[in-house]
């Protein structure tokens, strides 16, 4: 917050009045199957977004980032919210605010902002999502929005569905907009039924692995494997009445397989055994089983590797790798396609660790890997 003040008195030449903080997200079992009616089990980080901000009597917004700084300030009137290339990540602020003024007469005037986030941009933590519940938490209390955090997360996906075109789920906008502090969330995307548990991991830490492979979501196949499954659906639907994949049981699945191409069977058992393993993992961990879990960490991402095949070079060296290095478990985490994976790793051999899964990255891939202890931090507000 130092810094986004010193920005602030720099760039717009008056004080910053008011900051706000909106965390990432990592998702410890449950991939791809949030927009499949699925089971997910993510916690929100003490990573994240942060802004300044101070208010304006017209209705401008200037926004200026420390992640873009050549970018300078981006500014826009909220008469005109339509998205524009050169804007750049100001399309997600206007995207907010377009969504909201369709339904509140309230906003009325702008503001001055700085932004900063010390989330990875682009390694599938959760940064465009972050930013997304930042202004809406941003708007909702400058402008006595009665909106609950729900609907906040539900306009977050609505921003990636309608604006953007990305067909996502709403697991990371719900993890970021509900979260709390040292606590899992167990979410059935298709109720947006959810229940919090202690994260209590007093003899290991989460590590956050990143490929430092950058990810742009829009840009790869995420859509591509959505339609595998609706298309999928769609052919199970002519024999069965599940409203989703997840309703899908492996019995089933096995029974009807020939009405599938290979692809769709592939990605149909990924989804249906991945539901499994997040009901496994609850209660392995609510067990204490912590070697359980672990086993079930490094079945998904097997299965994210072999059947959803969104994996690649980059997340599959670090995980294996911490598998040989004495992780209890490892999996890729996010959308895939390079971004972070996840290990799970005993206190006492996380330097270690890190070291050596660093180095055989290095080795293998060219460039280095870069490494994060996760704290489970709270969900968005007013600092």
């Amino acid at each position: 917050m130092e810094r986004i003040e010193k920005c602030f008195k720099d760039v717009f030449k008056k004080e910053c009045e008011m900051e706000y903080f909106s965390p990432g997200r990592i998702n410890l079992i449950g991939e791809h199957i949030d927009y499949n009616g699925g089971l997910v089990l993510p916690s929100p980080i003490t990573l994240g977004t942060y802004a300044g901000l101070s208010l304006r009597e017209d209705n401008i917004i200037r926004a200026y980032s420390l992640n873009f700084e050549e970018l300078g300030i981006i500014e826009f009137s909220l008469d005109n919210l339509e998205f524009k290339e050169e804007h750049n990540w100001v399309n997600y602020v206007k995207a907010i605010f377009k969504y909201l003024k369709e339904k509140f007469n309230t906003i009325t005037f702008g503001f001055d902002v700085v932004v900063y986030g010390n989330l990875p941009n682009g390694a599938g933590l959760s940064s465009s999502a972050s930013l997304e519940v930042l202004f809406a938490t941003i708007c909702r209390d400058l402008y006595s929005l009665p909106i609950t955090n729900v609907e906040m997360a539900l306009l977050g996906q609505k921003v990636e569905n309608d604006y953007f075109g990305l067909h996502s789920g709403i697991m990371d906008q719900f993890a970021i907009s509900l979260g709390k502090k040292d606590m899992a969330i167990l979410l059935n995307c298709d109720t947006l039924e959810h229940d919090y548990f202690p994260l209590d991991l007093p003899e290991h830490k989460i590590i956050i692995m990143n490929t430092n492979k950058r990810r742009e979501l829009t840009e790869s196949k995420y859509n591509e494997r959505r339609g595998e499954c609706e298309s999928a659906l769609g052919k199970l639907q002519s024999v069965l009445t599940a409203k989703n994949l997840c309703e899908v049981t492996l019995e089933e699945l096995e029974k009807h397989k020939d009405l599938l191409t290979d692809i769709e069977l592939k990605r149909a058992y990924h989804v249906i055994s991945e539901n499994i393993r997040v009901k496994d993992a609850t209660k392995a961990f609510q067990d204490n089983d912590i070697a359980k879990f672990g086993k079930l960490l490094n079945a998904s991402h097997t299965s994210l590797k072999n059947d959803y095949e969104v994996t690649g070079p980059e997340l599959d060296t670090l995980a294996e790798a911490a598998w040989e290095y004495d992780a209890v478990g490892a999996r890729m985490t996010g959308a895939g396609f390079s971004g972070c994976a996840i290990a799970i790793v005993e206190n006492n051999k996380v330097d270690e660790f890190i070291k050596n899964v660093g180095d055989k990255y290095k080795d293998k891939i060219g460039y280095n890997a870069s490494f994060y202890i996760a704290s489970i931090g709270n969900g968005p507000g007013k600092l």
